[in-house]
């Protein structure tokens, strides 16, 4: 079977989280500037931050992906083209845009630029990816909206050298594809130009104009309020359906999302289309990807479009609150061989006697009790309350610099999974 190895697309909100996914197991790695692209409450990365970002996921064999794809206004044109001017030096793998006139901007600026045409775009069909094509695009993120049957139909019968991407992991958005004009409406905060306020996660009631105050819950029989509330979509029990269907870019949506979200999510599934290629047709999906998966905060999963239209089991009807069973509590900054102790950068409170799980890139996670702290002085310490505190921990296995250490929690928190 001549198959060709899918690519791990990983999101990248910051220049911690780039280093994250890199070393995670990403083969290319995705990331907004500080303006033009649709994520404008991620932390994104100043151009100082690209270049090291890029130096760093180069020397690494990984891509770099640039996301400038905000629908534009009239006052965008001369930022954008000053932007672009700044950074054309830049080694970037691949733009994702999503406006025609922004294409155009690119190609003025950086004529040999590859071009990805974001989710934004609303391909559907083969006949736009050939007309987008035409226009030198050579990679499509598909919408969210096509079935696995649609994706192998336009496989077939668009260029070969055109490659298909598909969102993988993450949360789903209640508008076509991101189209989404809700935020703009209610609070004036426009989705299109990437300050979305996600209000289809809010809590709604119904009030009737001759009784103000008087609110009445939006409810389909008994199941609560979250009319907008979609489940989180997770492939991972999937990667041959995708692979078969023609999918080359498996893309994990969250930029916005936590360091730990973002080297849980991205070696679960690095490990599961290692596993695929490894061997595809003796191939069955390892329980322990969605047993990871699952560590991090997430909703109710879903399979979303790909094996039909969504239905009322793919909404939470509610609450629109994570799950977070798990908590971030620290990363490994250094590690001595000979005396088996790390230096730890705390993420969450831990303390001496808590159970905790260890994992790093390429390797399955182990349990241990921590037996024993001490401060950066060398004293002997009970817990580490304080944000990004440094202490020292005996590990029960080697581990190396970019670990990440969690446990379990008794019940769901709101801190930063």
């Amino acid at each position: 079977m001549n198959l060709k190895k899918p690519e791990l697309l990983a999101p990248a909100g910051d220049l911690e989280k780039l280093k994250t996914a890199v070393l995670y197991g990403a083969d290319a790695v995705y990331f907004g500037g500080e303006s033009f692209s649709l994520r404008a409450g991620a932390g994104n990365l100043s151009e100082d931050d690209m270049r090291e970002g890029i130096a760093f996921a180069h020397e690494r064999g990984c891509k770099c992906h640039l996301a400038l794809n905000i629908y534009a206004h009239n006052e965008d044109i001369g930022p954008l083209e000053e932007y672009l001017e700044r950074i054309k030096d830049m080694d970037i793998d691949a733009f994702i845009v999503s406006d025609p006139g922004v294409i155009c901007i690119l190609r003025d600026a950086i004529p040999d630029a590859e071009i990805h045409l974001s989710t934004q775009a609303n391909m559907t069909n083969y006949r736009t990816a050939r007309f987008w094509y035409d226009q030198g695009v050579r990679r499509i993120v598909m919408a969210r909206e096509l079935t696995l049957k649609e994706i192998k139909e336009l496989r077939t019968n668009i260029p070969d050298d055109m490659e298909l991407e598909a969102f993988v992991h993450g949360a789903m958005c209640i508008s076509y594809s991101g189209r989404c004009l809700l935020s703009n409406f209610m609070i004036e905060r426009d989705a299109n130009r990437g300050m979305c306020a996600h209000p289809c996660r809010w809590k709604y009631s119904l009030v009737e104009e001759k009784r103000p105050g008087e609110y009445y819950p939006v409810e389909e029989d008994d199941r609560g309020t979250y009319i907008l509330n979609s489940r989180d979509l997770c492939m991972v029990d999937h990667i041959k359906d995708l692979a078969e269907a023609g999918v080359t870019s498996f893309k994990i949506e969250g930029r916005m999302k936590s360091m730990f979200y973002v080297a849980t999510v991205t070696a679960a599934y690095r490990k599961a289309i290692d596993s695929y290629i490894a061997d595809p047709e003796g191939y069955t999906p390892d329980p322990a990807c969605l047993a990871e998966l699952r560590k991090v905060s997430h909703r109710e999963f879903t399979t979303g479009f790909y094996f039909d239209k969504p239905t009322n089991k793919d909404q939470n009807y509610q609450t629109s609150a994570y799950t977070r069973d798990y908590s971030f509590i620290g990363k490994v900054l250094d590690y001595d061989n000979e005396t088996g102790i790390a230096l730890v950068e705390q993420r969450n409170k831990m303390n001496t006697g808590d159970e905790i799980e260890v994992f790093g890139p390429g390797r399955d996670f182990f349990t241990q009790t921590i037996a024993g702290m001490k401060d950066e002085e060398g004293q002997e310490i009970l817990s580490a309350p304080h944000p990004q505190q440094k202490v020292y921990i005996k590990m029960d296995e080697p581990v190396e610099k970019n670990f990440i250490l969690r446990k379990k929690k008794g019940e769901n928190t709101e801190d930063g999974n």
